[in-house]
C-alpha cells in the first residue's frame, strides 16, 4: 500500500506534543499538510482552515482533526465528503448524536472514521483485558487526578459547554474500562463539582454497575497538584489487579507484570493505517456515552471559582 499522504487540523498542544512524534515514527503514514488558524510547522505546507487545504492544498489521503470537540464535526464532515480518511481525537464529540452521521458518511464513501481513545493503546490495558476475561471480578475504583494547569495550560475551551471540563482527562479511564472490563457497565449516580465561574465540571464522583450489581466507584478531578494519579483497581478472585501511571504500568497483588513507557499515540496510528488498509471504520461511542449519561444523571454541587493563571 501507498503511503498515507495525512494532513492535521488544529496544531494545538495535543497535536504538538504527541501527534506530530507519532506520525513520524509510524511506518505507512506521513505528515503533507496543517491547517490551523495560529500554528505551522516549518516545511510543511500551511493553511488558515481544512476548507482552505481541501481547496488548494497538497494531494491529501486523511485528515486527524485534533481541534477542540466543539467545532470537529464539519470539518469531519468536509473530509469526509472531499473522500479523505478521517481520525478524531478524543473525545470525537461535543454530543454523541453528531456521530452518526459522520459514521454514515464514511460508509457510504468507503472511507475510515476512526475515533480515537489513546489510552487504550497503552501497554497495560491488553495483559489486562485478557487476565480479566475469566475471572469473578468484585470491585472497581477508579482515581483519575490531574493539574488542569499543566495539561491544559490557559485552554479556555475546555470549560465551555461541550469542552468536558475534568471529563476530558477522565474520559480516558472511561476508555480503558470500557476496553478491559468483560461486561458492559452503566451509571447509577453521580456528583459533578462546577466552579462557580465555570461551565464545565472540574471534578466528578461517579457510581456504575452491570447486570451482576458489580461495584464500580470512579472519583474524577482536575485539581491535582505535585504527583497525578491515573490509576484504576480492580479487585478479582485472582487477586488485585492494578493498572497505574495511565495503563502504562499493570501489577497484581503488588507483583509487576507490565512496565513500559507509553507510546499511545504511536499505537493509535498504527492503527489508523492497518484500518484504512483494510478498508474498516472503529467508531466505538460507549466512553462518549458515560460521560454525557453523567451530565444527565449528576447532582450539580458548586465550588469555588476556577481561576487559570
Amino acid at each position: 500500500m501507498a503511503v498515507i499522504r495525512l494532513a492535521i487540523a488544529g496544531l494545538g498542544k495535543i497535536a504538538r506534543d504527541q501527534h506530530i512524534e507519532a506520525i513520524a515514527g509510524t511506518p505507512g503514514i506521513e505528515l503533507v499538510a496543517v491547517a490551523s488558524r495560529h500554528a505551522s510547522i516549518e516545511g510543511i505546507p500551511h493553511f488558515a482552515t481544512l476548507d482552505e487545504l481541501l481547496a488548494a492544498g497538497p494531494d491529501i489521503d486523511a485528515v486527524a482533526l485534533c481541534m477542540p470537540p466543539q467545532v470537529r464535526h464539519a470539518p469531519a464532515a468536509s473530509a469526509l465528503k472531499a473522500g479523505k480518511h478521517v481520525l478524531l481525537e478524543k473525545p470525537p464529540g461535543a454530543t454523541v448524536a453528531e456521530l452518526t452521521p459522520l459514521i454514515s458518511a464514511a460508509r457510504q464513501s468507503g472511507k475510515t472514521l476512526f475515533a480515537t481513545w489513546h489510552s487504550r493503546f497503552a501497554p497495560g490495558v491488553e495483559p489486562a483485558r485478557t487476565f480479566l476475561a475469566d475471572r469473578q471480578i468484585k470491585s472497581v475504583i477508579v482515581e483519575w487526578k490531574e493539574d488542569v494547569r499543566v495539561w491544559h495550560p490557559g485552554q479556555a475551551w475546555i470549560w465551555e459547554p461541550g469542552g468536558f471540563g475534568v471529563f476530558d482527562p477522565g474520559i480516558n479511564a472511561l476508555s480503558i474500562l470500557t476496553r478491559i472490563l468483560p461486561r458492559p457497565f452503566f451509571l447509577k449516580a453521580a456528583e459533578l463539582s462546577f466552579p462557580s465561574n465555570r461551565a464545565a465540571p472540574i471534578a466528578a464522583d461517579l457510581v456504575f454497575s452491570d447486570a451482576t450489581d458489580l461495584s464500580i466507584r470512579a472519583e474524577f478531578d482536575f485539581r491535582q497538584t505535585g504527583a497525578q494519579t491515573w490509576v484504576i483497581r480492580v479487585d478479582t478472585d485472582g487477586g488485585l489487579l492494578t493498572l497505574s501511571s495511565g495503563g502504562s504500568r499493570l501489577d497484581r497483588d503488588g507483583r509487576s507484570l507490565v512496565h513500559e513507557e507509553p507510546a499511545e499515540y504511536r499505537g493509535i496510528y498504527r492503527r489508523f493505517v492497518e484500518l484504512i488498509a483494510n478498508g474498516v471504520s472503529d467508531v466505538d461511542l460507549s466512553p462518549l456515552v458515560h460521560v454525557a449519561d453523567a451530565f444527565l444523571l449528576g447532582r450539580r454541587r458548586e465550588v469555588e471559582p476556577f481561576e487559570d493563571d
